[in-house]
């Protein structure tokens, strides 16, 4: 009977909520047109809605996300679009602040979303996307020092970090960006070594990859529109040191990353060529080159699958 109860008392919480935030939504649609209605109807929406977090307990995972969208609402309403986004990663940062003392972090995900969201604000203009990028890329790097099991988030900061370092360079109108972004990879690659000198079962992902997509990743795209042969070849150069060491140390992040970008830029310069020799032969020839490899591997199909688990077994046991 209690149990019952208890389920009654679950199911009428929801469907109070659920009418609540059908209500919420109706009230600001009718207040939109009028900029003052709007903000007023969202402040009280906001005011409502924190109090219901703050009494019911079973609800606070949808009460958490509805005060988040008001707060975002008021940042939102009446702002140009650029203001707009780092008012929404002001509320994000204060999301992530409730979500480290509230019981069962309800705030973490909204505050997600509102930096996204910002982000998603500022993309007209590179130059504040860039600085929007290096705020969330902080905001995660100081969520993921705060809580332990967050550690994952230094990574999604790392790509922030980087991202947010390709678009001013792209917005300055930069077509010689190693001579950034190698000064960053170095102090990376140097960080990386001193982290896995103390402790040599940690992560090659988290030691280098980061510091080696900085510069390889950039002059892959730099190379790709660039019509001459000095910035190909040093790149594929670099890339084919980088795989050895990578293969020599056992490392998966360089061995990875650097295969990666060579195959890409060979690719690069060799399909002009590819393209130039298919075109001299007859049109029926590539197509039964195709069907002659699909018979091949379909004739051989045991082998091929015990070669691809001896390469992710391989690939698996490297740093």
């Amino acid at each position: 009977m209690a149990a019952l109860l208890a389920l009654s008392a679950r199911a009428l919480a929801w469907t109070a909520l659920v009418s609540a935030c059908g209500l919420a939504a109706t009230a600001v649609a009718w207040a939109h047109p009028e900029r003052t209605t709007t903000l007023t109807v969202l402040a009280v929406l906001l005011a409502c809605f924190g109090a219901l977090h703050a009494a019911a307990s079973r609800t606070r995972a949808v009460t958490a996300s509805a005060v988040v969208a008001c707060a975002a609402g008021l940042a939102w309403t009446g702002l140009p679009a650029h203001a707009a986004a780092f008012t929404l990663l002001a509320i994000a940062a204060a999301a992530q602040a409730a979500a480290l003392r509230a019981p069962g972090r309800p705030f973490e995900h909204p505050g997600h979303a509102a930096a996204l969201l910002g982000i998603g604000l500022a993309a007209d203009d590179p130059a504040l996307l860039a600085l929007a990028l290096a705020l969330a890329a902080v905001l995660a790097a100081a969520v993921a020092a705060l809580r332990t099991n967050r550690r994952r988030l230094g990574y999604v900061a790392t790509c922030l970090m980087v991202a947010a370092s390709w678009v001013r360079l792209a917005a300055s109108g930069v077509d010689a960006p190693e001579a950034y972004t190698l000064p960053i990879t170095v102090a990376a690659l140097a960080v990386g070594a001193l982290r896995r000198r103390r402790d040599p079962a940690f992560s090659s992902w988290a030691a280098y990859a980061h510091g080696l997509a900085a510069t390889l990743l950039p002059s892959l795209a730099a190379a790709w529109g660039d019509p001459g042969w000095v910035r190909p070849l040093c790149l594929g150069a670099a890339s084919l040191a980088v795989t050895l060491l990578g293969a020599h140390h056992r490392l998966a992040a360089p061995l990875l990353l650097g295969a990666g970008v060579l195959a890409l830029d060979a690719l690069h310069e060799l399909a002009p060529y590819f393209a130039q020799a298919l075109g001299t032969v007859p049109r029926w020839v590539p197509l039964a080159l195709a069907g002659a490899l699909l018979l091949g591997v379909g004739a051989t199909y045991e082998r091929r699958l015990r070669d691809v688990r001896r390469v992710r077994e391989a690939l698996g046991r490297l740093r």
